[in-house]
């Protein structure tokens, strides 16, 4: 088998998104390759979806069906447990991809001897085969045989894991699995996958529709979903601890942590969530100078997040409560702007 591709499914049904990722699989241009399909204890009609494929393609899809809600990581895990394929890859069950999307992955990594293979998305809220707003997803930089310059930077700049294909040892020859019952697992894990691949190589091209809704992970902020990515950042480095590179790319991790656990997860928290609990915004920065206490100093923090960010940090470090009354009154007086400046037209 050449190719197994994983699909965690939980509640697509609705508006023929997973029969948009379906069609999408089934139609591929290659042939050796399987669909293996995870429900995770939908509460839709998901499961009767996939077992329609499944009878309709017997040759490519194989369905599994979770007895209990995993999240993505659990269901990816059950997929990965089932898969023959020399080559994995994982798709989101809301997006699609072009008919020849695999095709063109694995004769560049044929043509090259990559072990791992990536390309670029697009982000579209329709259902078309329209081009919509293409993201590029990594560097044509980090490509070729894998340096430590390239690993540094593929740390700090991954990508997107479902746009890329890997070699299956990558994955299968060692124990560590997608962390379960949380959002963010990608980020978890992908880079001791990175680490493990000799060669990289990218096509340049918008192969992977990236659709965008309202019930995208990264359009529902709560504080489940917050505290997710911070468990998300901790397994990030203490797989870098088990598998013995956080010591070589300790400032990558520590930038990498930063951003995953404290930046985002503070900002989208204090923008995003209604009712802001000063115990878990304490407790955030806490962690955050118990964690890596030079975070500041990291040269890749003071390049890469906003200055005006910087500031609203190290008055957090300082002081809870003042950053939240501050923030609060920022905030505030920023709406307002913004609502007289609509009123003005």
């Amino acid at each position: 088998m050449k190719l197994s591709v994983i699909v965690p499914v939980y509640n697509m049904a609705s508006e023929e998104k997973l029969n948009w990722c379906m069609d999408s699989l089934v139609n591929q241009t290659i042939s050796d390759y399987e669909i293996i399909a995870v429900d995770d204890c939908s509460t839709d009609n998901s499961l009767e979806i996939l077992h329609d494929y499944e009878r309709k393609y017997p040759e490519k899809v194989r369905v599994i069906s979770s007895s209990v809600n995993k999240k993505q990581g659990g269901a990816k895990n059950l997929g990965l447990g089932r898969a023959k394929g020399e080559w994995i890859g994982f798709i989101d069950s809301d997006d699609w991809v072009t008919s020849d999307f695999y095709e063109r992955l694995l004769g560049l990594a044929e043509e090259t001897g990559a072990d791992m293979v990536g390309c670029d998305y697009h982000l579209t809220d329709e259902h078309s085969m329209k081009i919509g707003q293409v993201v590029h997803n990594n560097k044509k930089s980090q490509t070729g045989a894998l340096t430590k310059e390239k690993y540094k930077s593929l740390i700090l700049d991954s990508g997107s894991l479902v746009v890329k294909i890997y070699k299956r040892h990558i994955i299968l020859d060692y124990p560590n699995r997608f962390p379960e019952n949380i959002f963010y697992e990608d980020n978890a894990i992908s880079n001791s996958w990175m680490l493990r691949a000799k060669r990289f190589e990218y096509l340049e091209e918008p192969l992977y529709y990236y659709y965008q809704h309202d019930t995208s992970t990264v359009h529902t902020i709560t504080k489940k979903r917050c505290q997710d990515r911070m468990e998300a950042a901790r397994v990030m480095v203490r797989e870098a601890g088990e598998f013995g590179y956080l010591e070589e790319y300790y400032p990558e991790i520590e930038s990498s942590f930063t951003t995953l656990f404290y930046v985002n997860t503070l900002f989208t928290y204090m923008a995003g969530v209604k009712r802001k609990e000063y115990g878990f915004v304490k407790a955030l920065g806490r962690e955050m100078r118990e964690t890596f206490p030079g975070f500041m100093e990291n040269s890749y923090y003071q390049e890469r997040v906003h200055a005006e960010e910087q500031k609203l940090i190290k008055m957090h470090m300082k002081s809870t409560l003042y950053f939240m009354t501050y923030y609060k009154i920022l905030w505030g007086y920023r709406n307002f702007r913004k609502k007289l400046q609509k009123k003005r037209g």
